[in-house]
């Protein structure tokens, strides 16, 4: 894989988490599927960045902040099923 298209992942998922951020700090009630989506996405990304320039610390992160997010889109998925 290139490093620049390694590095241009990074800096996207790196985007979509601060997005994720931000977005659930400033809706009033926040959509848990673009939330939890987006945080999986960012997490997606930054781990193929994270695959060519290996930082296993940040790695780890990753792989728990993906955990958590899918927890997230489950949890979503169950309220919203419950509710129909």
């Amino acid at each position: 894989m290139n490093e620049t298209f390694a590095n241009a992942c990074g800096f996207v998922g790196m985007a979509c988490i601060i997005f994720a951020y931000g977005y659930a700090t400033h809706a009033r009630q926040p959509n848990p599927f673009v939330q939890h989506g987006v945080n999986l996405a960012g997490a997606a990304l930054l781990t193929v960045s994270l695959l060519v320039n290996t930082n296993l610390a940040s790695l780890t992160l990753e792989g728990f902040w993906a955990a958590i997010a899918i927890w997230g889109l489950a949890k979503a998925f169950r309220e919203r099923r419950s509710k129909s």
